[in-house]
């Protein structure tokens, strides 16, 4: 997210679990282990990358109620300590396909667990290379699993428990009702609001499964007035834009910890 360095990070980490709190750059500083003048400097790195950070005399800093930019640290913050502790999660603004980065990662060796996720994507896919339009608003991600960390590797167990998990992820925290429909898509009545897309890599001699990766595109406060006019009537979001009453932070943290638990 064009973040500039560990300390701003370690700062973002920190406002994201004290979102909705004022703490001084003293008490900051002192749980964050650095000087006043590292805060300061990372709060102003932060607001240039576009957080809104609010400062107030004798009550100190507090991230704005209004941020939703997805990022690691704001990923984790709403993670179980154990989960975002065995997460590394790997965030863009705008890329190809979060599945096909996941895919050259699980091929280089990355491990269950591991985390793409974006704020656009320019190439989605869905089943059979269809293509998945992906514009700001949405929600894109995909995730690296290990079958040894599975309780089943099936295609109808994999496709159900994935399917359940980000349903019921999504209807805990918004309280949108969605319906699986077709391979594993999620819709509210007729109209589509989640993609799920599983794909694997197996050695070829045996034909052992080595890996899974789960890409998940959501309509999360999406204008859907830019989708392409054939897919207008088909799709609809789980807010409208500007109206979402979560972060899209908190729903891939909730998503994902479903799917590790």
């Amino acid at each position: 997210m064009g973040k500039a360095s560990k300390t701003t990070d370690i700062v973002l980490a920190f406002l994201e679990r004290n979102r909705g709190k004022y703490v001084s750059g003293t008490e900051m500083a002192e749980a964050c282990g650095i000087s006043r003048n590292a805060i300061w400097k990372a709060v102003k790195e932060l607001r240039e990358s576009g957080y809104v950070i609010e400062a107030v005399s004798n009550k100190g800093y507090s991230l704005g109620s209004g941020n939703d930019i997805i990022s690691a640290e704001g990923i984790k913050a709403n993670m179980e300590p154990s989960v975002a502790e065995a997460v590394n999660i790997c965030v863009y603004d705008t890329i190809e396909s979060t599945s096909d980065v996941a895919k050259e990662m699980a091929l280089k060796g990355a491990g269950h667990g591991t985390m793409v996720v974006s704020a656009k994507q320019t190439r989605g896919r869905g089943r059979k290379d269809h293509e998945f339009f992906s514009p700001a608003g949405g929600l894109y991600m995909s995730m690296i699993l290990s079958p040894k960390k599975l309780k089943a590797t099936d295609n109808e167990s994999v496709t159900t428990e994935i399917g359940n998990a980000v349903r019921d992820a999504i209807k805990d925290l918004t309280g949108v009702v969605s319906e699986r429909k077709g391979i594993n898509d999620l819709f509210v009545g007729e109209k589509k609001i989640c993609g799920i897309l599983i794909e694997s890599g197996s050695e070829f001699d045996s034909g052992t499964l080595q890996w899974l990766v789960v890409g998940i595109g959501i309509n999360f406060d999406s204008d859907i007035s830019v989708f392409p006019a054939s897919l207008r009537g088909k799709a609809s979001s789980l807010f409208k834009p500007g109206s979402a009453s979560i972060t899209k932070n908190e729903l891939i943290a909730a998503i994902a910890g479903r799917i590790l638990a």
